[in-house]
């Protein structure tokens, strides 16, 4: 298989991540998955204050931390998507949130009403039932996807993700 990406913006608390869980939870059954998450505002926090992994990256030093079941790495500087996701290694999957601006089919998530400033970024929307889709004007080339339904989402990504080397 073909390693393919894709992409899911939205607005603060629409449902991305939700959405993102579910249907990583589905495709880790049977597919290597990665994530890369966008962290406009910094506010991510990943170590324990005190701890020596915490210590160490304190200094401005690159850190990785092993474990028997895990590896992490800090980086003290900002990394391409293209860097990430090599470090990310062996995944079928690359599911990126957020990066408006990067070049990825892209998954619009709305709840409540649609932001139509996103439509110039997004190639479908996923939304759930509180939105009347009928009340915007949604251009021809954005599908509509429903939020609450994995299976079509999934669907929408192997026909459209892109493929990578």
């Amino acid at each position: 298989m073909k390693k393919i990406s894709i992409a899911f913006t939205g607005p603060s608390n629409s449902g991305k991540t939700t959405a993102i869980v579910k249907i990583a939870e589905k495709l880790t059954k049977k597919y290597k998955v990665a994530i890369i998450k966008n962290d406009p505002g910094d506010k991510a926090r990943f170590d324990v204050e005190g701890k020596d992994s915490w210590k160490f990256s304190q200094t401005g030093a690159n850190v990785a931390v092993v474990s028997p079941t895990r590896t992490t790495i800090f980086f003290q500087e900002n990394k391409s998507i293209k860097d990430v996701a090599k470090l990310l290694g062996d995944y079928d999957i690359l599911i990126v949130e957020g990066l408006k601006h990067l070049d990825l089919p892209r998954i619009g998530v709305f709840r409540n009403s649609i932001d139509t400033a996103y439509f110039p970024y997004i190639n479908a929307i996923a939304c759930d039932n509180s939105i009347n889709v009928s009340d915007y004007q949604i251009p021809e080339k954005i599908d509509i996807l429903d939020l609450n339904d994995t299976n079509m989402i999934i669907d929408w990504i192997f026909k459209n993700g892109v493929e990578n080397d």
